[in-house]
């Protein structure tokens, strides 16, 4: 029976006797992970069917040495750090940005990064340095931030970016991990399209389901995905087609390439990623606060786990320190920090 033609109660039963070989569904976003729980989608799937979770975190994959940056920034006189809420907790090699904050330094989170115009403009003395952290869903913000100054002529704003792609990490899962399927990340497709996941899918022979994030969106194309592995028939589906086309937004894409170029990029955790970066190219570099110092390569706090837990090795709670050496308030590492990490929605959820 296709997909289109079944009730929910007919998908949940077909996913409920499944009883094939062991299927492992990486659902990349945080916010699935988050709907999932919402939903009870677990309680609705049998033992072989595992769902895990991804690196679809950007708090949670950006390297100490950035956060580092951050903290030195916000100790000079007439500076101030301008960030997201989700990235006041995370600890670099010493100290978070709220720990700075706690010792003196100027930091300051926002909601939006054009926010940060009309303090420029207003504070001409303060020389503001912008977080910039996120994948092709927040990019096209900070085009337009630069667009932006650009035509005010503004000076006293830059950006210290940790800007990464979906695309190149994906293949670097597919390539290094045991992962049967995919949820694409939903708003990420949003700006790069369906069709992009398409090579993947043919080159490794899995699939590859963009879905939206309501609990019937998700369990839909977790048995779209059930459905291609039993027939061997590995391609990508658009079930969430009223936001994603297969083209994504490609004034928003625009946007991204008119100032960003590729690069290499070192995600916390996991390590080097080749093309899964973006920069600011050499035009725009009079923007950048110094990015290109603020990578190192490191590992991860004594007993911390989020590298399996990202790489859809383990669930949260199988971390020795999951909700104990390591909580949303005394967080061990960066996947318990973030809205959008699996250890603290798991956390909450548990």
């Amino acid at each position: 029976m296709r997909l289109l033609e079944m009730t929910l109660e007919q998908v949940r039963s077909k996913l409920k006797s499944y009883k094939g070989r062991n299927i492992k569904i990486m659902e990349v976003c945080g916010t699935h992970t988050a709907s999932i729980f919402k939903a009870g989608i677990r309680s609705m799937l049998p033992a072989e069917i595992k769902l895990i979770s991804g690196p679809g975190c950007p708090v949670c994959v950006t390297p100490s040495a950035f956060i580092d940056k951050l903290v030195e920034y916000s100790m000079k006189e007439n500076y101030q750090v301008l960030t997201f809420g989700d990235m006041m907790k995370v600890r670099g090699n010493k100290y978070s940005l709220t720990q700075a904050k706690a010792l003196g330094g100027q930091v300051r989170y926002l909601y939006s990064p054009l926010q940060s115009l009309a303090l420029a403009r207003e504070n001409p003395q303060i020389n503001y340095i912008f977080a910039a952290v996120g994948f092709e869903t927040t990019t096209p913000l900070y085009a337009i931030l630069l667009e932006e100054m650009e035509k005010a002529g503004i000076r006293n704003l830059k950006l210290l970016t940790s800007v990464k792609t979906m695309i190149p990490a994906l293949d670097f899962l597919c390539e290094k991990e045991e992962i049967d399927g995919f949820l694409c990340p939903g708003h990420v497709s949003v700006i790069i399209g369906s069709k992009v996941y398409e090579p993947l899918a043919k080159r490794y022979q899995k699939p590859f389901v963009v879905t939206g994030f309501e609990g019937e969106h998700i369990l839909a194309s977790i048995y779209e995905i059930v459905t291609q592995i039993e027939a061997k028939e590995y391609r990508m589906k658009n079930l969430y087609t009223s936001s994603v086309k297969e083209e994504g937004n490609q004034k928003a894409y625009g946007a991204i390439m008119k100032y960003f170029e590729p690069c290499d990029a070192y995600w916390r955790g996991i390590g080097t990623i080749p093309g899964s970066g973006l920069r600011l190219k050499e035009e725009f570099l009079k923007y950048d606060a110094g990015s290109e110092e603020a990578f190192a390569e490191e590992g991860l706090p004594k007993g911390c786990r989020c590298t399996d837990v990202i790489l859809g090795r383990i669930n949260p709670t199988e971390c020795p320190a999951f909700g104990k050496r390591c909580t949303p308030m005394d967080a061990l590492g960066p996947c318990m920090v973030s809205s959008e990490g699996a250890c603290g929605i798991w956390y909450k959820n548990r």
